[in-house]
């Protein structure tokens, strides 16, 4: 959330085109839905670090200016009735910006440690369901005058890729003001009952059903031309199915086998471009190499603890489904569930191990399930949509992913944003660790269950004593950093 729209994402002073789409997908309804149990809420959190304590009223302005840039902001959801569909976005006749913006001080002194807290109690806090799923808090009181930044937004309304879409055309690249930018009218949406939305899904669904027989017709007549290789892709398929669907082949560890409602947020500054040389210098990517960082934490932490250590544990890892020309915003990812390496204690084998792991996971024909069961999905009331995806995830012990920052100096009402860490939510897992680069540091969002780790400190630094292992593939790298 900014004054300026860097990245040049609108025409004169239209709004963003970011988060168009009115109709949520399959996975954006199961995540909406699923929160019938409310160990699979799905809040995510951008948490940024401010150089110095924004003017409020230039604050309050730059959130005034950025719901006229995205329409989104200004919208809730409506169900239509029984659930018989699709959960559609319309305008929220009753959006106060006073509801969505607020301001907090930290107890003095508490530092990075008690915006930690005050970051996880945000991300903990159910959004309210009739209102638009957003909130940003701006934290004031941290060392050297410096101030923190969270938006709180829907996982249904985005994944992380588009969440950097969003926050790279809304920040500003100056801290002065720009008179130029565009300022598009707040235009006043109709909105959608619940009742126009079952009717838009029933006329969806007869304007479909010509294009259906018309690829089943196709369909079949490639098949009877070709039936010995329909077979076989159908069978390929059907077997990819049952891996994806089947539980990674890892029993969970007896050490994280509890589980909470209570969230813990931690924060590691990692350097980047080491990491990145240290995968190099085996073969692996930067994924592969902070994958065998976590791997190599959790082994840590069970010889901290005096536990045995498991040989792999369950985890699962967003892949992105997304396009050059998709919809910005929105959610296009599938998740492959895997069994991570915990035993192997040599980097260089632990990250040749991920990586053949993750390039059998991506190359699964059935990888992106949700989005074939989409029309089953949209029709599932939120208390069976919970009982089919909660096995999925509170089953893995880790849950991980990596996304591309902005990739510019940017700022937020005149203040530098110099750090930028990101918090999934926590469906039901031991931990979700997300990594995002900013500048050339490794910003790590680590959201973890406190039951699950019962020793957080033990774990945070064991969390960085795993990232020291890969670096230690690049000589001369610089040390991790926790920031609490």
């Amino acid at each position: 959330m900014a004054e300026q729209n860097g990245a040049g994402g609108s025409k004169g002073d239209a709004p963003l085109s970011w988060g168009s789409n009115q109709e949520m997908n399959a996975f954006e309804t199961v995540m909406w839905r699923a929160e019938a149990d409310r160990s699979l809420r799905s809040p995510i959190v951008a948490l940024e670090q401010l150089d110095t304590v924004p003017d409020w009223d230039r604050f309050l302005a730059a959130h005034e200016w950025a719901v006229r840039m995205v329409p989104r902001f200004r919208q809730r959801v409506v169900e239509p009735p029984f659930g018989l569909g699709a959960p559609r976005w319309t305008a929220d006749p009753e959006f106060d910006l006073r509801f969505h913006v607020r301001r907090q001080g930290l107890p003095e002194g508490s530092g990075w440690a008690g915006l930690l807290d005050a970051a996880a109690q945000l991300a903990m806090t159910p959004f309210d369901r009739t209102r638009a799923p957003w909130l940003a808090v701006l934290f004031d009181g941290l060392p050297d005058g410096r101030a923190a930044y969270a938006l709180k937004m829907h996982h249904s309304a985005t994944d992380g890729l588009g969440g950097i879409q969003l926050l790279g055309q809304l920040h500003s690249r100056t801290r002065e003001p720009n008179p130029d930018k565009p300022q598009p009218a707040l235009v006043t949406a109709p909105q959608t009952s619940p009742f126009d939305a079952l009717v838009h899904q029933v006329l969806g669904d007869a304007e479909a059903v010509p294009g259906m027989v018309r690829e089943v017709g196709s369909g079949a007549l490639r098949a009877l031309s070709d039936i010995g290789g329909t077979l076989t892709g159908a069978t390929r398929w059907g077997r990819s199915l049952r891996r994806v669907l089947s539980p990674p082949d890892a029993p969970g560890s007896p050490l994280l086998a509890n589980r909470s409602l209570t969230w813990r947020f931690a924060a590691l500054d990692i350097p980047f471009k080491d990491l990145k040389a240290a995968g190099k210098a085996v073969g692996g990517s930067v994924n592969d190499t902070y994958l065998a960082a976590l791997l190599g934490g959790y082994r840590r932490y069970h010889e901290a603890m005096a536990v045995p250590v498991v040989d792999a544990i369950p985890m699962a890892i967003p892949i992105s489904m997304r396009k050059a020309d998709d919809a910005e915003g929105g959610n296009r990812i599938a998740s492959a569930r895997i069994s991570g390496p915990v035993s192997t204690a040599d980097p260089k084998a632990r990250i040749e191990e991920v990586r053949s792991l993750i390039l059998s996971a991506r190359g699964e024909p059935a990888l992106n399930m949700i989005g074939f069961m989409s029309p089953a999905l949209a029709r599932l009331p939120g208390s069976l949509i919970a009982q089919l995806a909660g096995p999925m995830t509170k089953g893995n012990d880790l849950q991980a992913s990596n996304v591309p920052g902005v990739g510019a100096e940017v700022y937020l009402a005149g203040a530098r944003i110099e750090r930028m860490y990101p918090y999934a939510p926590l469906p039901g897992c031991a931990a979700m660790i997300t990594l995002l680069t900013h500048g050339d540091v490794g910003c790590v969002g680590v959201n973890f269950d406190a039951a699950s780790f019962t020793e957080p400190e033990t774990f945070v630094q064991c969390l960085l004593d795993g990232f020291t292992e890969v670096l230690s593939l690049h000589p001369g790298s610089a040390e991790p950093i926790s920031r609490a």
